[in-house]
């Protein structure tokens, strides 16, 4: 089958990522087709099936590529010694890792439940592994009787549920900053697992 006019795999493919992550955040994953996305793009439906094999697989890179790279910048990051310190920058970490990616955000938490069960158990085992992370700072901190949170599990889902809810609400060219938002956000945290 001959590559359509223009079409370049390094480009085609990227720019067909970039649509589907815009139209799903925008439209929901069921609402979108392929043609649709073969349309932003600017190639034929039957293009699309030279790099993806179908929607599903399409939904699953994009949230595998953003628990990827999510969890490739934690490693990256220097940690303090002491729990409380780690779990500052924990929060600093994920609130603009995340403001960076508002619609692969979106896409992470309200589309799982249109990935198949084995993409499923795949993009959840991933993000068990960044919970974890936070997890283990709070079990340190308890540890070091610096934090009180009877149970870490619950208090991990309801940190990361809280931070992810700047993604709603912020706005650059709102009244308060980056950094200001960053700071209420941790105190609100430090506050909530004091010991």
């Amino acid at each position: 089958m001959a590559r359509t006019q223009g079409s370049h795999s390094d480009i085609t493919g990227p720019r067909i990522r970039t649509a589907a992550l815009k139209l799903f955040a925008q439209y929901g994953f069921a609402a979108v087709s392929m043609r649709q996305i073969a349309k932003e793009v600017g190639v034929q439906a039957g293009a699309l099936y030279n790099y993806v094999p179908d929607k599903q697989s399409l939904l699953f890179g994009l949230m595998q590529s953003h628990m990827e790279e999510l969890l490739d910048a934690r490693a990256e990051r220097a940690v303090p010694a002491d729990a409380l310190g780690q779990l500052q920058e924990f929060v600093g970490f994920h609130i603009r890792f995340h403001l960076e990616r508002p619609e692969e955000v979106f896409i992470a938490y309200m589309e799982l439940r249109n990935l198949s069960a084995e993409n499923f158990a795949r993009i959840e085992a991933l993000r068990r592994a960044y919970e974890d992370q936070l997890e283990a700072i709070l079990r340190a901190g308890v540890a070091e009787g610096v934090f009180g949170v009877p149970d870490t599990k619950i208090a991990t889902l309801a940190v990361i549920a809280m931070l992810n809810g700047v993604n709603t609400w912020y706005r650059r060219e709102g009244r308060l900053s980056l950094d200001a938002v960053e700071t209420i956000y941790w105190d609100m945290v430090r506050k909530a697992v004091a010991a």
